[in-house]
């Protein structure tokens, strides 16, 4: 244990939540991860003039004056303390890092943890506002360095060709603002966007993450999220299913409660009808959610009204229904963000649903059938897509702990259930 009972920081409360018994021993792996976050949340306490990080701070009394005049005048203002970049495997404790590191930081620091789906909405929202003007984007960065000179995203993974083309400029005026960027993600830098349309645009942003972030992977053997216990009743396997899943609807919303179609407001003026929904339960054939061209801010503004979401149906995937595997990846990261509940009906189980979705490299090291039949059919059923290869393992690592007791226990307790 440290020496200095006055320091605070991830790495000190870490050791003493595994001193109270509240998390498993510490695995090495993770420790690693936080010497770097508890080094730089030691440079930002020492730095937080320097950094106008106190939104409180008498120095930075005049921010409002100097932030309206920088529209005016640009200047650029970089940080002197580097961020950090964290990326490993699903199951590693990257969330539960970020959250250590953010809820350690005082409340009166212009910070923001917010999840990069959500954080990119924000942006595109925020460019919608100021169209028309010579530079939108500079000005919806000055806006968010006002907000958050700490920037903290979970869940760093670029798949839109929209979000790739603006984030080197965006982030270019963001740490010239004097942004400090925390990221996790389960990419290497090196990967993000890996294969994507026009990706020579999206590099000159590596480079600029690379020189404003220490780059900082974390390994661990041990799947943190699939430690938990199994709870049934929720995640239903097989076929014509949607009686039972109707009963468990009924069971979650109240035996007297009548369900009624509701529609949500969800961006920009735009609505999503609710096929049923009452008590904070939504009803939704997989087909409503996955197979409309729906997406983050759809699911978004759905769980900002909603808690529980009754999933009927979901597919095994494949080639087949490859846009489909992509919403539903999206849906589950929102949900788990938003720390909803699934129940659902399921062709197979998590694992199996997505078992036919591989990576390029994981396409190349499957081993030929000596039958040139079973090689044609295997071929024809995978889905090789490096994006949606790599976000597998982190789904089925969700749906997993979505159904486990502790999660529904958490679940109930947030929501005074």
């Amino acid at each position: 244990m440290m020496a200095d009972v006055n320091r605070t920081g991830p790495l000190v409360e870490y050791e003493r939540r595994i001193s109270d018994g509240e998390l498993m021993t510490g695995d090495i792996c993770q420790i690693s991860a936080l010497r770097e976050l508890q080094r730089l949340h030691d440079e930002l306490v020492e730095s937080v003039d320097t950094c106008r990080l106190d939104r409180y701070n008498t120095s930075d009394k005049f921010s409002r004056s100097r932030w309206f005049w920088s529209r005016l005048m640009p200047q650029s203002s970089y940080s002197p303390v580097n961020g950090l970049y964290l990326y490993g495997g699903v199951g590693t404790g990257k969330t539960m890092l970020m959250d250590l590191f953010f809820d350690q930081l005082p409340c009166t620091w212009k910070k923001q943890r917010i999840h990069f789906h959500d954080f990119m909405l924000s942006v595109h929202s925020r460019l919608q506002k100021h169209k028309g003007l010579s530079d939108p984007l500079e000005v919806v960065a000055q806006e968010i360095a006002h907000d958050a000179i700490l920037l903290c995203l979970d869940e760093f993974m670029v798949t839109d060709v929209a979000d790739a083309l603006i984030l080197n400029r965006l982030f270019g005026h963001l740490f010239s603002n004097g942004v400090i960027l925390v990221a996790t993600s389960n990419r290497n830098p090196d990967k993000l966007y890996e294969g994507g349309l026009q990706r020579d645009l999206f590099l000159p942003f590596i480079s600029s993450l690379k020189e404003r972030c220490v780059v900082h992977e974390i390994g661990s053997s041990v799947d943190y999220r699939k430690l938990t216990s199994a709870e049934q009743g929720f995640y239903f396997i097989g076929k014509d299913l949607s009686t039972l899943l109707k009963q468990k609807f009924q069971e979650l919303i109240g035996d007297n409660v009548i369900a009624r179609p509701q529609e949500v407001e969800v961006v920009m003026g735009r609505k999503l009808q609710v096929p049923l929904g009452a008590n904070g339960c939504a009803y939704f054939p997989f087909e409503e959610l996955c197979d409309r061209p729906l997406g983050a801010a759809d699911y978004f503004g759905l769980f900002k009204k909603f808690h529980t979401l009754a999933l009927e149906g979901i597919p095994v995937f494949g080639l087949h229904n490859r846009t489909a595997a992509y919403r539903f990846v999206t849906l589950v990261d929102v949900m788990y963000e938003n720390r909803a509940r699934l129940s659902c009906t399921a062709e197979a189980s998590p694992q199996e649903l997505l078992e036919k979705i591989v990576t390029i490299s994981e396409a190349k090291s499957m081993a030929p059938r000596t039958s040139s039949r079973s090689r044609k059919n295997d071929v024809t059923e995978l889905c090789v897509d490096n994006e949606l290869g790599f976000a597998k393992d982190r789904t089925i690592s969700r749906l997993t702990e979505m159904n486990s007791k502790e999660y529904l226990e958490q679940h109930a307790i947030s929501q005074n259930l």
